[in-house]
């Protein structure tokens, strides 16, 4: 009887054991999956989206949000704003401190946590705050290369369930997926950045060109390209300095890509000479474009040595025209020739050419 009852047991467990390993062979391929999605891309705006998707599609969620360094110079964490389904106050700046408790706990114990256990584990810890506003239900770290890349925080599950342990473990996996992605991203963007403008790279720039002239003929969408130059560069590094003309650089630079939109590829293309392409964007649009940025230098200035110096930059504009544009090489000769125009006609201008004989 007993060993009746036993083997009984074992074909009651038996099938339920093959559920739990069926279960974790479907994550595994899942995980793989994941990962080959947030490899496929190194753009670092494409890549956030990604991630977050994959958090909300895996985990059934409404809300999802991700902090990440505002830039290359990884000065702190900041709320990427792909964020999903969080309410924001725009008052207040979403960032955590690199240096803070919150990261260096999270870094060196790597693994979920709920909000209240982290208010529990670090009693007054100020980076708390920002996280506190958003009311997360799960706080998960990204590392990724050993280095710590950021925080996911998710909220509010489509079941209005709770996480179970395997959750967070599945959770886990996916973050450490995305921090990889991540580093990727990072260095791919540290390869292809000025350093000193935070612009792309004339390599890049050329590269992009060509990939968006290949878009254009596809799609039959227009593009665009500005070419800019600052006026009497020269008079500021001879009369203060190279130090003087580096922070002119860096000023002009900082109001462009803040003139610009996000799918615009801003670029430093040599020199003082700065250079933005503009998909789906036809010769008008970029005209509003191109004065947006020239007036926003003009009204711009910098300090130097309790100096205020003004800056302004002239600029040229063409659209790709597939008739006559055999190569890049002829849209930015011509975008060119319309900033020599600029410069020969008095500078701090715009000068449109949309055929090589005007």
């Amino acid at each position: 009887m007993n060993d009746d009852m036993s083997l009984y047991d074992e074909d009651i467990k038996f099938p339920v054991e093959i559920e739990q390993y069926e279960r974790k062979i479907y994550d595994l391929k899942q995980l793989i999956e994941i990962s080959k999605g947030l490899n496929s891309t190194l753009d670092y705006n494409v890549l956030i989206d990604s991630i977050l998707l994959t958090c909300m599609g895996q985990m059934q969620l409404l809300k999802a949000g991700i902090f990440t360094h505002r830039s290359i110079d990884r000065q702190e964490f900041v709320l990427h704003r792909n964020y999903k389904g969080f309410e924001i106050d725009h008052k207040n700046e979403y960032l955590i401190p690199t240096n803070s408790k919150l990261i260096q706990f999270l870094d060196a114990n790597f693994r979920c946590y709920t909000l209240d256990e982290l208010k529990e584990l670090l009693p007054d810890e100020p980076s708390l705050e920002n996280l506190i506003r958003l009311d997360p239900s799960l706080i998960v770290p990204l590392k990724g290369k050993g280095t710590f890349n950021g925080i996911i925080v998710l909220a509010e599950r489509i079941n209005q369930k709770g996480f179970s342990e395997s959750d967070k473990e599945y959770m886990l996996n996916i973050a450490s997926l995305a921090g990889i992605a991540i580093q990727n991203a990072y260095l791919y963007e540290l390869a292809t950045t000025d350093m000193m403008t935070k612009l792309k790279i004339h390599h890049y720039f050329q590269t992009a060109l060509m990939e968006e002239r290949e878009k254009s003929l596809k799609s039959s969408l227009p593009l665009s390209l500005i070419m800019m130059d600052i006026d009497h560069f020269k008079n500021f590094n001879d009369t203060y300095g190279h130090s003087c003309g580096d922070m002119v650089l860096k000023n002009v630079a900082s109001v462009m890509s803040n003139s610009v939109r996000q799918s615009d590829i801003a670029a430093r293309y040599g020199g003082e000479e700065f250079a933005v392409i503009l998909p789906h964007t036809d010769i008008n649009e970029a005209f509003k474009v191109a004065e947006r940025v020239r007036i926003s230098v003009q009204k711009s200035y910098i300090l130097f040595k309790r100096k205020k110096l003004s800056i302004t930059v002239s600029l040229g504009i063409t659209q790709f025209n597939p008739a006559i544009d055999i190569s890049t090489k002829n849209i930015i000769e011509r975008a060119d020739k319309a900033l020599y125009v600029s410069k020969q006609q008095g500078r701090n201008r715009t000068t449109v050419l949309l055929s090589d004989n005007e």
